[in-house]
């Protein structure tokens, strides 16, 4: 019942820009943490950017002072801009979204939206 749709992903050339966004709809209480992943050729799926209900953030050592990860609550939808890609940020992007389902937390993600850092 709960839906996480990313969107923005495409190609771009390096030192270029990109913003993703994923919208959480259906049915659920609210939305806790919500992140972004991505997976790269030969990768495991890791851990790029993460923002909680607060607004705190974490990023990954290789995308910091790149990326910027925010939310808008009221619309439930997480944003990741990225600046001064690099072909190594070349990947499938998943969104992650903790959501609160009457008692229970429960883990969402999205199909993902592939990124590709070309010229």
């Amino acid at each position: 019942q709960v839906q996480l749709v990313e969107s923005g992903g495409g190609l771009v050339q390096p030192g270029g820009s990109l913003r993703l966004s994923c919208a959480a709809s259906g049915s659920f209480f609210s939305v806790n943490t919500m992140a972004w992943y991505r997976q790269g050729p030969g990768k495991e799926r890791d851990l790029v950017a993460q923002i909680t209900n607060g607004g705190s953030t974490n990023y990954a050592d290789s995308v910091k002072g790149r990326f910027t990860i925010s939310r808008d609550n009221a619309e439930n939808t997480v944003y990741l801009q990225m600046n001064s890609l690099k072909p190594e940020d070349t990947a499938v992007y998943y969104c992650y979204a903790r959501v609160l389902r009457g008692l229970s937390w429960v883990d969402y993600w999205g199909k993902g939206t592939l990124v590709t850092v070309s010229s």
